[in-house]
């Protein structure tokens, strides 16, 4: 076992803090906007609106109109709805399955109206919103790594930027560019090893 004051110990300092990090986020959020603060509302709105987004348009393959009504309800319900939430630091996992029942009630809606009795390609939709979910947990570890390894590991893998464009505009040599992508992909495989990613 690690001592505290050794490196290993503070590398699961770090993991287990940017394990909790989301949850406590998304507690202190949810505390804020049950006492009525509206700044805190728009936060959380901010932070879930591309997620509910991504599960209309992506996972269910609702058209914009519908994809905004379906926001507009969410969120409404949401909003409503916030004082049953047992566990604030589960907020993510809880719109998600609000967006989800939402949308599939969406869908019934809409193929009874054309006469179809069931809905059709919900497994689909449950396997891109597993991406979907992913892809958020892969954007908040890669949030919890410490900036100049964030930073460089964006700039090459979602903005497809080379260790010279990098090192221009960060003004630092591609070798070290070349070090701090390799460390922080291991610092990131630490963080989602914990997540059990």
């Amino acid at each position: 076992m690690a001592r505290a004051g050794t490196g290993a110990g503070r590398t699961v300092e770090s993991r287990l803090a940017s394990v909790d990090a989301s949850s406590r986020e998304d507690s202190r959020l949810v505390a804020l906007c049950r006492d009525g603060d509206d700044q805190a509302w728009g936060e959380l709105v901010d932070r879930y609106s591309s997620y509910v987004y991504a599960i209309a348009i992506r996972g269910f393959r609702l058209d914009e109109p519908d994809a905004e009504d379906l926001f507009q309800d969410v969120f409404a319900r949401t909003y409503e709805r916030l004082d049953q939430l047992q566990d604030p630091g589960a907020l993510r996992a809880w719109i998600g399955q609000l967006t989800r029942r939402l949308a599939v009630d969406q869908l019934r809606g809409r193929r009874a109206q054309v006469g179809l009795e069931e809905v059709t390609e919900l497994e689909v939709a449950e396997d891109v919103i597993a991406e979907i979910d992913a892809g958020l947990r892969v954007q908040q570890i890669l949030g919890a790594l410490p900036e100049p390894f964030r930073e460089i590991l964006d700039r090459f893998f979602a903005r497809g930027e080379s260790y010279r464009q990098i090192g221009a505009a960060l003004d630092l040599p591609p070798g070290t560019i070349a070090s701090r992508v390799s460390r922080g992909l291991e610092k990131l495989r630490l963080l989602s090893a914990e997540e059990d990613f």
